[in-house]
């Protein structure tokens, strides 16, 4: 890039954020916003890489520390992990012109540390799927994820919304009463100040839910929320509830390792 590659540039960082749930963000850290490339980064004064990788397996491409000085960012947002996973971007761009910029490089959030007014990020890259496994191990239950593409049960009809009536810790009590076969189903904030967040649900008593973990923000009464039903992921289940043997993705039926140690008249 000819602007970049001059001996005199105007140089600034920008970094461009898009979460989970669709929302996003772009900040910059020049003194007044930029627009590259369509996008407008918002400024970010303390915005700035610590270090960019390039080539690295085992450390993340980038750590990345800003100023908790944004409307779009904070630092309970952060430390809930409502940015958790979320897709980034890092841009090294000229600010005079929308078209000279080169990107550093792209990745997802991972660790994020808060300490005072800034927080520190780090970039994992592509590389961090290198350590799963190649070929999934074999287990009497079923290893896919309800209504994922490798389980196909459409969840359409297997969801509710309800109210928050009271709250106690990892406990809620409901507007409504629901069955058993929302244990271990999800359950996502869709308002108040966990909105988009999303738990387990690990116990269902008629109006009371028990969450795998407590709320990290604040629950208020009437709060709603949205519970998708669960599955235990055993055979019996998956054919009984929801006549889904045919894509049931476990082996039941293969004799493990103890099978080997047998002898005659046991």
């Amino acid at each position: 890039m000819p602007r970049l590659e001059g001996e005199l540039t105007a140089l600034s960082f920008c970094w461009t954020v898009e979460r989970r749930d669709g929302a996003g963000i772009a900040l910059t850290s020049h003194d007044r916003d930029v627009r590259i490339g369509g996008t407008l980064c918002l400024t970010t004064p303390g915005l700035m890489p610590n270090a960019v990788q390039d080539g690295s397996l085992d450390q993340p491409l980038a750590e990345l520390v800003c100023s908790l000085d944004s409307a779009a960012l904070s630092a309970s947002d952060l430390q809930c992990g409502r940015w958790d996973g979320a897709r980034a971007t890092l841009i090294a761009a000229d600010w005079q012109t929308e078209t000279a910029f080169v990107e550093l490089c792209r990745g997802e959030i991972g660790e994020v540390d808060v300490e005072g007014d800034q927080f520190t990020v780090d970039f994992q890259g592509p590389s961090r799927h290198l350590s799963r496994s190649v070929c999934p191990a074999t287990s009497p239950d079923c290893r896919a994820a309800l209504g994922d593409k490798a389980c196909r049960v459409d969840l359409a009809d297997r969801s509710v919304r309800a109210k928050v009536v009271s709250a106690d810790g990892a406990t809620l009590t409901l507007d409504r009463e629901l069955g058993a076969k929302f244990t271990l189903g999800d359950l996502r904030w869709m308002s108040g100040l966990n909105c988009a967040l999303q738990t387990q649900v690990v116990h269902v008593g008629g109006a009371a839910v028990q969450l795998r973990q407590t709320p990290s923000r604040r629950v208020a009464i009437g709060d709603v929320v949205k519970l998708t039903e669960g599955c235990d992921k055993r055979l019996q289940t998956c054919r009984d509830r929801f006549a889904n043997v045919v894509n049931f993705r476990g082996e039941p039926h293969l004799p493990g390792t103890d099978f080997l140690t047998r002898y005659p008249g046991v």
